[in-house]
């Protein structure tokens, strides 16, 4: 059994140059939190990386050069927000939001004078998460951000926020990982995306297999889909550049 993946990343729209996922680093050391705030961000067009301290985030900060932070301003004796701008300092402007358990307005401010461009009490709504998240992205990156929760093709609807997916007005029951590659899919319907991207998008850069896991998981997720629709076949294999869900019409039986 292949390891349960410890990043999701979700598929959205266009920010740096050449870049057609949206990603969202994660900085926090609490796992517990950190789960919640990616369960948070799922009803967004994100991808989600998770550093558990400031010395990890910088590496990643170099690697992969997030469109947007959320930290841990309470993380270590508080200077969480003045290290990471000094992680960050030879990269373009990355905003950042911060999560507090201590909601003073002294600590707002503080936060707002290191440069934070919002910050968030914890306890959290995750409907407000996601909300700010989207807000703060749009003011920094224009109209580039399409908040895109719920994906329709054809007979096909993946909503991330309800966890549904619904083929031909019927549902669907996926596991987790199955939903997240049919939405992969979906937002870049009509084009193929490789295993490498997979493998990336639902597993993580750092994730190493040897194995068909992301075959594997195509054909587990092909055999679900085939159960309710009929020809053409929804996920197709492209011959050396990976699979692609069709966006020709899709006969669904009755």
């Amino acid at each position: 059994m292949e390891p349960v993946p410890t990043s999701r990343r979700i598929p959205g729209t266009a920010f740096r140059p050449g870049r057609t996922l949206a990603l969202v680093l994660v900085v926090l050391q609490d796992s517990v939190l950190a789960e919640a705030v990616c369960a948070a961000l799922w009803c967004g067009p994100y991808l989600v990386r998770r550093a558990t301290d400031i010395l990890e985030s910088g590496t990643l900060l170099g690697e992969c050069q997030p469109d947007l932070v959320v930290l841990d301003v309470d993380y270590g004796d508080g200077q969480a927000v003045d290290r990471l701008w000094r992680q960050r300092t030879p990269l373009a402007r990355i905003p950042v939001i911060a999560l507090t358990r201590r909601f003073d307005l002294q600590t707002r401010l503080n936060a707002f004078q290191t440069g934070v461009d919002d910050i968030l009490a914890v306890p959290f709504s995750p409907k407000e998460l996601a909300a700010r998240t989207l807000a703060v992205m749009r003011r920094t990156y224009l109209d580039s951000l399409v908040f895109a929760p719920a994906v329709r093709l054809d007979g096909l609807e993946i909503d991330m926020r309800d966890r549904d997916v619904r083929v031909g007005g019927e549902d669907l029951r996926l596991t987790e990982l199955e939903r997240s590659l049919l939405y992969l899919l979906a937002a870049s319907a009509g084009r193929p995306v490789s295993r490498e991207q997979i493998l990336d998008c639902l597993w993580g850069a750092d994730y190493v297999s040897q194995s068909n896991v992301v075959d594997r998981h195509v054909c587990n997720l092909r055999m679900k889909l085939g159960r309710l629709c009929g020809r053409p076949p929804v996920i197709v294999t492209v011959p050396g550049r990976g699979y692609r869900l069709v966006d020709a019409p899709v006969r669904w039986q009755a």
